[in-house]
């Protein structure tokens, strides 16, 4: 019957060009049944990102080719639930995370945070990946780096409370991003000038999508490094500073 014929779509051609849910075609008055499992399968893979877990032994075993102290953090949010419940509390450290800042207090120029965010998945993918390309060119340009924090149930105003802590010039927060329905790996990158605790989110640059499949971490890590530059140079980081690299002149 004329009903179960799939309807192609015109814009089939225009989905090289995007993950988004484009020309998805139907069969009578819904979509194909196929289109409607992969739907209901990122959906799920989305709500498993929420809830994966922070690989804290896996990136430390990974971070010790840096010869930098990584410190291991916590959250006010005891727990995920509590994290979902209380964005308030994963935007500050506990008593005991606060103790170690103290113990590792110096004054640095760049202190780098990973936070699992809304995607732990994220971060184990693409963070060590990352950190392989941009640490080298950090520390090429002079820069001194403090340790490596790794914050559990962290949101991204958790790093204003570890580079502060640290005596950090400038932040770069690792974070995994609210997942999508085509992206339940994607990672942000934050970078606050003269981070202390009460800023808000115009104080920051972001970097978004970082992933094989988005920004991949050469293109991320060179922006990154870029935006670093101009913060330190300009003094300034957030809505005053913008990304001019390889504008023309």
């Amino acid at each position: 019957m004329e009903d179960d014929v799939t309807i192609s779509n015109p814009l089939t051609s225009l989905k090289e060009f995007t993950a988004a849910r484009i020309a998805i075609g139907r069969v009578g008055n819904s979509i194909p049944l196929k289109q409607s499992m992969e739907f209901k399968l990122a959906h799920a893979h989305a709500r498993d990102a929420v809830y994966s877990v922070l690989d804290t032994d896996g990136l430390d075993h990974k971070l010790k080719v840096f010869n930098l102290p990584v410190l291991h953090l916590h959250s006010q949010a005891a727990n995920r639930p509590k994290y979902l419940k209380r964005p308030d509390l994963g935007r500050k450290l506990d008593d005991e995370s606060k103790d170690q800042l103290s113990d590792h207090k110096t004054s640095t120029d760049v202190v780098i945070i990973i936070a699992d965010g809304l995607s732990a998945d994220a971060v184990n993918r693409n963070a060590f990946s990352l950190l392989k390309i941009l640490i080298p060119e950090l520390l090429l340009a002079k820069l001194s780096i403090g340790p490596i924090c790794i914050v559990e149930q962290g949101r991204v105003a958790i790093g204003d409370d570890i580079a502060h802590g640290l005596n950090a010039k400038l932040s770069i927060l690792l974070i995994g991003e609210r997942p999508g329905l085509s992206s339940a790996d994607s990672m942000g990158a934050y970078l606050t000038y003269k981070p202390k605790p009460g800023l808000t989110d115009e104080s920051r640059n972001c970097i978004s999508n970082i992933r094989p499949h988005g920004l991949t971490y050469k293109p991320a890590a060179d922006k990154i490094f870029y935006l670093v530059n101009e913060a330190f140079k300009l003094k300034i980081s957030g809505v005053a500073l913008k990304d001019n690299a390889g504008l023309l002149k």
